[in-house]
């Protein structure tokens, strides 16, 4: 007697399929040279009991990962000096690090100005050393979340990356820029950049990460980004996505916050055809500051997902959220948005805000904020709106003088400016203005 599988089951099986090949052939084009033995293995494991995403998962209910199973990746390869971007220049000195398809490039990086003892450059080149490991190893893919599906891909298949290390009571005086390139290709291609930020006790540090990247042909980014607090240290970290709009982009962010440290994060969502940010952030220690900003800037059929999570664990952490999204055409806003206050951390002060700005009736937004509080001493609040330009609002500018057009696109300037003017460099501040200034509404 035969049995027939149903729809589902055949579907589950082709992505448990697709999910086990790429992990093949990641392991076949693995670099023998790292000492990631353990994490390897760990990483496998944790692939050999995960599924690859679907809509009938939560954290995937809104965002569909199935053109992905089309694609026969196989590993970006290592590109050298390739041409920088014009907007990779941040009008403003800094220290810059360069990966191209997930490999580093020291052609087209630059380690001057960073404060004496500071370590930074390629993540393969510095584990390798074992003077320099020591600073590294210890905390590399030690925040929680390991076992998720496309971090324990990046833990398994991840050839290269950036590691810096601030020292203990430093100020890193210049900004430090990561660029994360993709190089055009005419087959799919996948790149995973690994990077490791560790900022020692008192020390503070200004964080541009930037991703962008063109081709005709669909390429995927699975991107991890590791960044440890210490006790009392700041730091300012802005992520920007704006790769090609054949680009699928799929990013984790995971902070560990020490006591007393304050993490100030803005990241903006520009380009790709699909793009999904996990944003984790783990208070360890009383007394921390967390700020979460964050915009989506959406149209033609783009899709963008913001997963966040702040876990908190000590008294009198605080914590600030603000995610927009100003979505036309067909595009597709996904916001996600957790904090969690157990029982331990009273005196908590917390807020979350999802505005969102439709700008076609074909446009779509899903939003769940949510506050999960154990504690019962501490103030939180949080809250989402889903709106549309409103006519009264246009016909006043309307009545100044100002055509029914640019009062739209001022409208949405305003809007999005909000979010804009928390990036620390006001160099980028302008180029993002002008590029916002020009987009249509």
């Amino acid at each position: 007697m035969t049995t027939s599988l149903s729809p589902l089951a055949i579907a589950a099986d082709r992505r448990d399929r697709y999910l086990q090949t790429l992990a093949q052939v990641l392991q076949a084009a693995l670099p023998q040279d790292l000492p990631l033995t353990d994490l390897r293995r760990r990483a496998a494991a944790a692939l050999q009991e995960q599924t690859f995403p679907s809509p009938r998962q939560e954290d995937w209910r809104f965002t569909d990962l199935s053109p992905l199973l089309a694609l026969d990746l196989q590993p970006a390869p290592a590109v050298s000096d390739p041409d920088l971007p014009d907007w990779s220049d941040l009008g403003t000195p800094a220290v810059q690090l360069v990966l191209v398809n997930g490999h580093f490039c020291p052609a087209l990086s630059r380690m001057e100005g960073l404060p004496p003892g500071a370590i930074a450059g390629s993540l393969r080149d510095l584990l390798n050393q074992s003077d320099l490991a020591a600073h590294f190893l210890p905390r590399l893919a030690q925040a929680p979340g390991q076992q998720e599906v496309f971090t324990a891909l990046n833990s398994l298949g991840f050839a290269d990356g950036v590691g810096l290390w601030v020292p203990p009571h430093r100020s890193v005086a210049l900004p430090v820029q990561i660029l994360y390139l993709t190089s055009a290709t005419l087959e799919p291609q996948l790149a995973q950049p690994r990077s490791l930020v560790v900022v020692e006790a008192g020390s503070q540090l200004t964080l541009v990460e930037q991703y962008g990247g063109e081709g005709a042909s669909p390429s995927v980014t699975n991107a991890v980004t590791e960044i440890w607090l210490e006790s009392g240290a700041q730091i300012h970290h802005s992520r920007l996505q704006r790769q090609g709009q054949e680009s699928f982009h799929l990013g984790k962010t995971a902070v560990m916050q020490g006591a007393d440290s304050q993490y100030a994060g803005t990241a903006l969502y520009l380009g790709g055809r699909l793009n999904r940010h996990d944003w984790q952030v783990y208070q360890t220690g009383p007394q921390p500051t967390t700020q979460l900003q964050s915009l989506a800037l959406l149209r033609g059929e783009q899709h963008s997902d913001t997963h966040s999570l702040v876990a908190l664990g000590h008294p009198h952490g605080q914590v600030e959220q603000r995610h927009r999204a100003i979505v036309d055409d067909r595009a597709h806003s996904v916001f996600n948005g957790r904090i969690v206050v157990p029982q331990a951390a009273q005196f908590t002060k917390a807020s979350q805000l999802n505005r969102n700005l439709l700008l076609s009736n074909q446009a779509r937004v899903d939003t769940k904020p949510q506050l999960e509080i154990v504690a019962d001493n501490v103030k939180c609040a949080h809250g989402a709106t889903v709106s549309q330009l409103q006519a009264d609002q246009i016909f006043y500018l309307q009545s100044r003088g100002i055509s029914a057009r640019q009062a739209r696109r001022l409208l949405i300037y305003a809007i999005a400016m909000d979010i804009l003017q928390t990036l620390p460099l006001a160099p980028l501040r302008d180029h993002l203005s002008a590029t916002l200034a020009d987009w249509r509404g």
